[in-house]
């Protein structure tokens, strides 16, 4: 449910550029920030990286079903980077602006404003997160990164359970023998 989750917020953002801006790419891209290697993760520049940063339980909101598993609610950390290059940095910083403003205008996805969502997600609620600038520091050196014009928000509530969860495995086309 957390790649369904992250999918429908980066379309509803990319459908809400499209609109608003008339630019027919996609900016917003489901992606890590860096590679294993320290290269830049995302193709080219002038891109939006949606990242998870953190998953977090949420302590009340378990809750025990009508079978034996528990269920579980999960709160997601995200975070939407900025990278354009440097002669468009005032550009990258006009997206950002953008999406917290789609975010506070939206701060609540149910299948009824988003039909996208996942039929197994009631809904997603969005909040902004700030945090001083020594946390800020630290989550960047744990990303592996320098720091790019960013905003971080949390994601709740994703409810798991033993009988609505299903494994993804993506469709494989063509043969190796091939």
């Amino acid at each position: 449910m957390i790649y369904e989750s992250l999918t429908c917020i980066a379309e509803e953002l990319n459908e809400y550029f499209r609109i608003r801006l008339k630019i027919p790419e996609e900016k917003v891209l489901l992606s890590s920030i860096v590679n294993p290697d320290g290269t830049i993760a995302l193709p080219g520049e002038n891109k939006i990286a949606l990242t998870l940063v953190n998953i977090e339980k949420e302590p009340s909101a378990n809750k025990t079903g009508l079978t034996n598993s528990p269920s579980v609610s999960l709160t997601l950390q995200v975070m939407f980077v900025v990278y354009f290059s440097s002669n468009n940095y005032s550009e990258g910083l006009k997206f950002l602006s953008l999406i917290i403003s789609f975010m506070q205008q939206k701060p609540v996805f149910t299948r009824a404003n988003s039909p996208a969502l996942h039929e197994g997600i009631e809904k997603l609620s969005v909040e902004l997160e700030t945090h001083g600038l020594e946390r800020m520091n630290n989550l960047w050196a744990m990303i592996g990164a320098k720091y790019m014009p960013s905003a971080l928000y949390r994601v709740r509530m994703l409810t798991y359970n033993a009988e609505v969860s299903r494994e993804y495995r993506p469709v494989i086309t063509g043969s190796a023998m091939e």
